[in-house]
């Protein structure tokens, strides 16, 4: 087991070093997408404070603890940008184009290939600029971070990038049978923006679908309300059993989609 993980990590690393030197060829970009986080930052950051006035605050959260969830919402923003939209978006090319064969023939895990083949450091600056608010966040709060609170949250984290990186896949594997699924990507990532906000500022309709339909609270909510220790042992599990939940149907959804695919050669 260990000896496959290490073949693992150096196959990924080999495509990552290669990835980065492709795209350090374009080095303008860094600085445009640094001005664009930043400039999206702004505009978040402005509207949150539109809801906020003399003894104000947005669902039971004050602007300090919303800053948190803005965090988060920034550094899964930057994740998206540095593994999701790069791989899962060339799932159509390789299915139009035939190569999607060549990833299938490799003594390669073919879920693993497509999600993190190609690393972008584009995103970087949106996953340092939501540490910053986070830690800035927490710092205003006053909130006590104990190993305890640390461990938590790192685990809501992680569930909350299973949970994210569950559904993109699965939008991603419906290009198996359609061509155009960029456009529903994009209507994901709109409809996740939701996940600026604290989960209580919302109507409780809107609740239980951003609960149970798309579980946009556990993005943002869940891990920020671990960091101001205000989680529940039953958030926590319902947490890891969703991004459970997701990570395995994606997996079976992609063995059951590869049922249907009709390679370039046949």
């Amino acid at each position: 087991m260990t000896r496959i993980s290490t073949s693992v990590f150096r196959v990924l690393s080999s495509f990552w070093k290669t990835s980065i030197a492709i795209e350090l060829e374009y080095r303008l970009n860094l600085l445009v997408e640094l001005l664009s986080v930043i400039g999206n930052l702004i505009g978040s950051l402005f509207t949150l404070s539109l809801f906020f006035g003399p003894e104000q605050d947005l669902g039971g959260w004050n602007w300090s603890s919303s800053l948190i969830v803005i965090g988060i919402y920034t550094l899964l923003d930057g994740f998206t940008i540095t593994f999701l939209q790069p791989n899962l978006s060339r799932i159509v090319r390789h299915v139009q184009n035939g190569t999607l064969d060549f990833i299938l023939l490799k003594p390669f895990d073919s879920q693993l290939w497509l999600s993190l083949r190609i690393f972008s450091p584009w995103g970087l600056p949106s996953i340092i600029l939501g540490f910053v608010l986070i830690l800035f966040g927490v710092i205003k709060t006053g909130s006590i971070i104990t190993l305890a609170v640390l461990l938590v949250s790192f685990l809501m984290l992680i569930s909350s990038l299973l949970i994210l990186y569950s559904l993109w896949f699965l939008i991603a594997t419906t290009s198996i049978w359609f061509v155009r699924v960029w456009n529903a990507n994009e209507v994901l990532r709109s409809t996740l923006a939701a996940g600026r906000y604290p989960i209580s500022a919302y109507p409780d309709s809107l609740r239980r679908v951003f609960t149970f339909v798309l579980p946009i609270a556990f993005l943002t909510t869940v891990p920020a309300e671990a960091l101001l220790n205000i989680i529940t042992v039953k958030t926590v599990t319902l947490s890891i059993v969703i991004s459970t939940i997701c990570l395995y149907f994606s997996r079976r959804f992609w063995t059951f989609a590869l049922r249907y695919y009709t390679s370039a050669s046949s």
